[in-house]
């Protein structure tokens, strides 16, 4: 069963801060839904494991991530594959970096996937929502671990010896 999803998000950081985090597997790790670990296996390529809850279907994948096409710090393509106890995922996505200011990035995705198996069974509608829901909730996690990054490196330079 066929998925898509597009769309875009700003955030309040330079491109280049963007980047980097989005190439860091310890910052995709914690932002990630589901994300229980990843490891760089070769030249971006990640091993990946997730757990994740679809409606009513829940379980484990195991699967890899491949970074490619990358142009630092504007654009990257991924290829993604995974299987698990609810069934196995294939899928191919893209962002493109577009600086708004000096110190805000937008973000404009796409991606396809294909799933099979017991979460194929869900429905192309639920599955959509789910890919919305779980798309959102990386979006607004890696704010919020941009924003105390932020507020950490300013609680790092103010150091005011009495």
């Amino acid at each position: 069963m066929e998925i898509k999803f597009n769309g875009e998000h700003t955030f309040p950081v330079p491109r280049e801060v963007l980047w980097t985090h989005l190439n860091d597997p310890k910052v995709l790790t914690v932002c990630l839904p589901g994300c229980t670990g990843m490891e760089q296996i070769g030249e971006d390529v990640y091993e990946t494991s997730l757990k994740l809850q679809v409606a009513s279907v829940g379980g484990t994948f195991t699967g890899k991530i491949a970074l490619t096409d990358k142009v630092e710090p504007a654009e990257c393509h991924m290829q993604m594959e995974g299987s698990g106890t609810i069934g196995h995922a294939t899928g191919r996505a893209a962002f493109e970096l577009e600086e708004v200011s000096d110190s805000e990035t937008r973000m404009v995705y796409t991606g396809t996937g294909d799933v099979g198996g017991l979460v194929a069974g869900v429905g192309q509608r639920v599955l959509g929502g789910v890919t919305k829901y779980l798309t959102r909730r990386f979006l607004t996690t890696l704010d919020k671990y941009l924003a105390d990054e932020a507020v950490a490196a300013k609680g790092d330079g103010n150091t005011n010896p009495s």
